[in-house]
């Protein structure tokens, strides 16, 4: 057996300047990844090196970049914290050096087959977090020495890093594919209602657990919800969705929001134990009259009726989802909807600021709510209201209950869109309300009435 290297002062310093090149600093992180595995398994006179980045969704270390052991990241090799080496590393959090190899020592049967006979591993740590194991085998018997020990935890410090921010990008692009994909991509046409959103992921905080909905029930009543599910990241984007589809289903037993959000806080409590949500759940009547709404502990949607100050909807707040005991005794707040009278719905990004009371925010989403087409007040709040930067998820939904003379033009803009020729000659009258097919938005185009006969 080899012993370990004598090392000496020349051979520390060029070690150390391989692995802090400067140069390294313009490669992404798949090309710095591995050059840093090349350049140690020179370094060092090993064999194979590779790189196992904990997957924090799923507590494994998953192989991701090899030297020598390629075939571990084309099977995708997969080991839980505390199993084999690898295992071993990032359950102590320590180096760990196995001088002479044997089947009790490792679970992959690939090192196994290839033949390494000494290993190395030292863990890769971020700010105190564990990102994963950055290990090397030679195929011939020796000893690694604490100058081989010091070198390799370098090098994994420096892959600690890449590695972390390869995780945060992945994990972002997931939850905000998986959250797209859960968001209404056009809100419904319901006719006497005008809706729009919004949503802008956080800056700071990364993708989050807000999200709105808003779908037609057989019964004829209009069921629109918003809500906010606890952290952030791909497991908050995960759990909103298996909620959004709880609530859809709740919602087909029941028209009443308070007996819908005590069945959703039921599953949350047995399903999704650990997870806090809160929720506005409303039901809009078929003739958009009346609006029934219960809350699971979440900001109070804004009322703007023609004429009078905007206001928060005077409604009856119960706990939030998954809080304490499964909640019996919600309730329903039943409130009217007048002609041009428009409900807002919104997320704590919205009007959260870490230097002011949240009702100061609040307040300034009322001073910026008035009644008017709802693709045009959702432009006007995100303008006057939302940071440039936010900080955090906003989720904004508007449902304005639209007047007779929008329903009479949106009746007349059918004939006139029925009437090609009639359209020509028409474009310079008033304005209304009609749906943009590609973007699931309302937009106003000028329309004027057809000539008489």
């Amino acid at each position: 057996m080899a012993d370990a290297e004598v090392v000496t002062n020349e051979e520390r310093l060029r070690r150390i300047e391989a692995i802090t090149d400067a140069a390294l600093s313009g490669l992404n992180v798949a090309e710095l990844l591995d050059e840093l595995l090349e350049r140690v398994r020179d370094l060092l006179k090993v064999d194979t090196a590779t790189i196992l980045l904990l997957d924090d969704h799923t507590g494994e270390l998953v192989a991701t970049a090899a030297k020598g052991l390629e075939e571990e990241v084309r099977r995708g090799f997969r080991i839980r914290v505390g199993r084999g080496f690898a295992g071993r590393v990032a359950a102590t959090r320590t180096p760990v050096t196995i001088d002479n190899v044997t089947p009790d020592d490792v679970v992959n049967p690939i090192l196994l087959a290839t033949g390494i006979r000494a290993l190395l591993g030292v863990p890769m740590l971020a700010n105190g977090n564990l990102v994963g194991v950055l290990h090397v085998g030679s195929l011939a018997l020796r000893r690694f020495g604490p100058d081989d020990v010091q070198l390799l935890q370098l090098v994994a410090d420096r892959a600690s890093l890449a590695g972390q921010a390869r995780a945060q990008v992945l994990d972002r692009q997931a939850a905000l594919a998986l959250q797209h994909s859960l968001l209404p991509g056009r809100l419904p046409d319901i006719p006497g209602l005008d809706l729009a959103a919004r949503y802008v992921p956080g800056h700071d905080l990364g993708i989050g657990g807000d999200w709105y909905d808003v779908f037609t029930l057989p019964s004829g009543w209009l069921g629109a919800v918003i809500g906010d599910v606890s952290g952030h990241g791909l497991p908050s984007a995960v759990v909103m969705g298996r909620i959004r589809s709880a609530l859809r289903a709740y919602a087909l037993d029941s028209d009443d929001p308070a007996a819908a959000l005590t069945s959703l806080d039921r599953k949350i409590h047995h399903f999704e134990a650990g997870t806090l949500t809160t929720a506005v759940y409303a039901l809009i009547a078929p003739d958009r009259t009346k609006v029934q709404l219960s809350s699971a502990g979440h900001l109070p949607p804004l009322l703007a009726v023609p004429g009078q100050p905007t206001q928060p909807v005077n409604l009856t707040v119960d706990r939030p989802l998954g809080v304490g005991r499964p909640s019996t005794s919600r309730r329903t707040t039943v409130l009217d909807l007048p002609p041009g009278a428009a409900l807002v719905f919104y997320t704590d990004g919205l009007v959260e600021r870490r230097s002011e009371l949240i009702d100061t925010g609040i307040e300034r989403l009322a001073d910026a709510v008035r009644s008017g087409p709802a693709e045009a007040l959702c432009d006007h709040i995100m303008v006057t209201t939302a940071e440039e930067h936010p900080t955090d998820d906003i989720a904004l939904l508007v449902i304005r209950r639209q007047p007779p003379s929008d329903q009479a033009a949106g009746a007349a803009d059918s004939d006139v869109l029925r009437q090609p020729t009639a359209i020509a000659p028409a474009r310079a009258g008033r304005t209304a309300p009609i749906r943009n097919r590609d973007s699931g938005t309302r937009a106003a185009v000028g329309v004027a009435p057809a000539p008489a006969d």
